[in-house]
């Protein structure tokens, strides 16, 4: 299983922070939880970075169980 981890607007839109899956990309991951979570996710997602185990990555990189990959959308404040 990969853990993916949600941040900000992600979390909020995703109605978790936490989800598992199982998936061989960084890909395949997000368009379960897309497909999971519906449009407003998916929205958020586009205006993200994903990152894995810590480094930003691309979405037709690996990912083995126990890796995890975190959405983090821009954030704003001051």
């Amino acid at each position: 299983m990969v853990t993916l981890r949600l941040f900000a607007s992600a979390r909020e839109a995703a109605g978790t922070s936490t989800a598992l899956y199982d998936a061989s990309t960084v890909s395949e991951l997000l368009s379960i939880a897309e497909n999971e979570f519906g449009n407003e996710f998916s929205q958020v997602l586009t205006i993200s970075r994903v990152w894995l185990n810590g480094d930003p990555v691309e979405g037709d990189s690996q990912i083995s169980n126990g890796d995890e990959v975190a959405v983090l959308p821009p954030v704003s404040g001051g």
